[in-house]
Order: C-alpha cells, then sequence, then structure tokens
C-alpha cells in the first residue's frame, strides 16, 4: 500500500503529525505533500519541528490568494504529483481549500481519497469551509469521523455506511503526545504570566475579521473583558493586518490588558492555552482541545460543526454580539459554566484506529 499523505494549513499538521507517525512504525510506504498554503515559518515550518514530524517529501508551494486561485494551483501541481507517484490512497485532513483540492483532483484520477474528520457540518453554506467539508466527503471512499455526530451526517446525506469509521479525534492523539514536551517551553516566564491567571484569544475567520463594523465591536468586548483578566491574543496575520490598518482600534488599545503576539509554535501555544483560566476563539480545533482539558471556552461564531463541544463539552457558543461574548466570558469566570466530559475515543489511540481501517480497506482491495 502506497500512501500520500497531504497537508496544507497548521490545523493539519496536527492531525497528520500522529498518523505519519503510525504509519512509520507499520513500515507503510508513504510520503508527506506541503501544498504550501501556509508557508511562513511560524505558520509552518516551526509546526513540523514542533510535532517532530518528517520534512515534506513534496513541497508545492501555492502560497495564498484568493479561494479560486489558490484551490487551482494545489489542483495543477498535486494532478503532475499524482500522475508521477501513483499512489494507493490519498489522505486528506480537515477542511482547507488544499483538502478540497487534493479530493477533486485525486477522486477525477480514480485514485482513493480517506478523510480524516469527516462528517463535521456547521450547516452555514457561507463559510468556504463547510463547502470544502461537503464536497470532499462526497468524493472520499474511506470517511473517518472524530464523533458519533459526523456519523448521524453524513448517514442523512445518504452516504453508505461502509464507507463511515468512527475513529475518535486525532487532534487529541497530539495533544496528549506534547503536553508533557510543552512542559519545557517558556512560554509563560517569557510573558509573566501565572498558571490560570490570564485568557488565551484567537480569532482568524474573515467573517469576524473582514469588516471593521464586526471586528471593532467583538474587539471592544474582549478590551473590555480583559480589564478582568489579562488576554493573551496569538495574533493570525490576517487580524494582524485588520487591526493595524484601523485608527479606531488605536484608539481603543489602551483599554485593558490585550497582549497581541505573532502566531506562536505548536508547544508554546499548547502550553499557553493549557495553563489559561478562559479560551476565546473563532478556532474549530481549539473548541476541541479545551473541552479534552477541560477549559471554558467561548466561541466567536454563529454556529459550530463541533456541538459535541457544547453538548459534551467545555464550550459556549456567543455568537459575534458584544454583549454575549463578555456574559459568556463572565459566566465562565464566575464558574457558571459546565465543566464537561470528554468525549468517546478522544483518547490520543485515533491514529492506530485509522491505521486499522487502512489495513482492513487495503485487504480487501487485494482479494
Amino acid at each position: 500500500m502506497k500512501i500520500l499523505n497531504v497537508v496544507g494549513a497548521r490545523p493539519n499538521f496536527m492531525k497528520m503529525a500522529p498518523l505519519v507517525r503510525v504509519l512509520q512504525e507499520r513500515g507503510i510506504s508513504q510520503k508527506l505533500l506541503h501544498t504550501g498554503q501556509h508557508y511562513d515559518d511560524n505558520m509552518s515550518k516551526v509546526f513540523f519541528e514542533d510535532l517532530r514530524m518528517p520534512q515534506p517529501d513534496i513541497y508545492l508551494g501555492v502560497g495564498s490568494g484568493s479561494h479560486a486561485e489558490q484551490t487551482a494551483r494545489v489542483m495543477v501541481e498535486f494532478e503532475k504529483v499524482c500522475l508521477q507517484e501513483k499512489p494507493d490512497l490519498v489522505v486528506v485532513v480537515g477542511d482547507v481549500n488544499s483538502t478540497l483540492a487534493c479530493s477533486v483532483v485525486a477522486s477525477k484520477l480514480w485514485i482513493p481519497v480517506a478523510h480524516v474528520e469527516a462528517g463535521l457540518r456547521s450547516f452555514d453554506s457561507r463559510m468556504p469551509e463547510e463547502i470544502n467539508r461537503i464536497v470532499t466527503d462526497r468524493l472520499a471512499e474511506i470517511l473517518l469521523t472524530p464523533s458519533p455526530d459526523g456519523d448521524e451526517n453524513l448517514l442523512k446525506e445518504g452516504v453508505d455506511p461502509a464507507r463511515i469509521h468512527c475513529v475518535g479525534n486525532i487532534m487529541i492523539d497530539s495533544l496528549v503526545a506534547n503536553l508533557e514536551r510543552a512542559e519545557s517551553s517558556r512560554v509563560l516566564d517569557d510573558l509573566g504570566l501565572a498558571p490560570g491567571a490570564f485568557g488565551v484569544l484567537t480569532l482568524h475567520r474573515p467573517s469576524n475579521v473582514d469588516d471593521p463594523a464586526t471586528l471593532l465591536p467583538i474587539m471592544g468586548a474582549l478590551h473590555r473583558i480583559s480589564t478582568r483578566l489579562p488576554i493573551v491574543f496569538s495574533c493570525h496575520p490576517r487580524s494582524a493586518e485588520r487591526l493595524q490598518a484601523s485608527p479606531e482600534y488605536a484608539a481603543l488599545a489602551d483599554q485593558g490588558d490585550v497582549r497581541i503576539l505573532p502566531p506562536l509554535g505548536y508547544l508554546d501555544f499548547l502550553r499557553l492555552y493549557s495553563q489559561s483560566r478562559l479560551v476565546l476563539t473563532d478556532s474549530g480545533g481549539l473548541q476541541e482541545e479545551t473541552t479534552f482539558l477541560k477549559i471554558p471556552c467561548v466561541t466567536i461564531r454563529e454556529n459550530t460543526e463541533r456541538p459535541i463541544t457544547l453538548t459534551e463539552g467545555t464550550n459556549t457558543l456567543a455568537g459575534c454580539d458584544p454583549v454575549r461574548i463578555e456574559a459568556a466570558a463572565d459566566a465562565a469566570l464566575n464558574g457558571k459554566v459546565q465543566t464537561g466530559r470528554t468525549p468517546d475515543l478522544w483518547d490520543g489511540r485515533t491514529a492506530p484506529r485509522i491505521m486499522g481501517v487502512f489495513e482492513t480497506w487495503w485487504d480487501s482491495r487485494r482479494k
């Protein structure tokens, strides 16, 4: 069995690292392809080092651009790779443009696709990620879901149950494998922070940061929250660009204690949020990681494709309304949120279960 693993953006690296490691241990022939969707050192290179991932065997270097430009560049270059490498299986993860592009190319070349983190749905078609998820799940032969709601979504869409495998959350594999290693990070000392005495913020989705009429009220709420609790903002380049261009934000920035940092490496960021009292985010992965760590999370979105973090975890959906964001943060700081439970199969053993699915699939093809 010859496997081609695809990554393109930072969330992909955490999901692929445990699988690459298990494939290596089993002696499976594999190559790692990085599309270059995230391409600077802070957004890419340092994550490979922190996660102890091998350097990519193939690097496409597609860079940034509109959704259409980026997706098209990946498709053109990935087709060349598939024709040369002739993999038996292409493995894609998550919901970024690279995942969609490589799934389409592989499917048209009759190369089976496995989708890690299949079945997630926000039911908001305005989100580019939702389009990527739906199309990828329609094309993939092997659908590897993180939780039962993923199975239910796929079954409602008419997917053959034989294609669906609930294997658990592979993000948690990376978290479990690296939590102790992250203790060596000096990020708290460097920032003068004590464990449990600060909040962590990430904010990057276009719906939140591209329009000043949305971004500035959100930031106003976060600055007011920071008068009670210092907030460390690991700031995506997209968000930093919008804030730097806003005279109104410059006037707001003196209120409270929001510390804006460039994106951190995996181990530094893991150390930071794992020791925080509260996380505020519009990220998908952080909703899951805080649920595992039992840290209150306020999600600054109107919906989530990870509802299990709401029903079983520590997550609260606050939307983009500053009043709701402040109320959710106050409730968390006052201990008025559920402590949650760890969902089934979020145990750090998802990658071996995926390997088992691959081996069964491969055996069935050879009969």
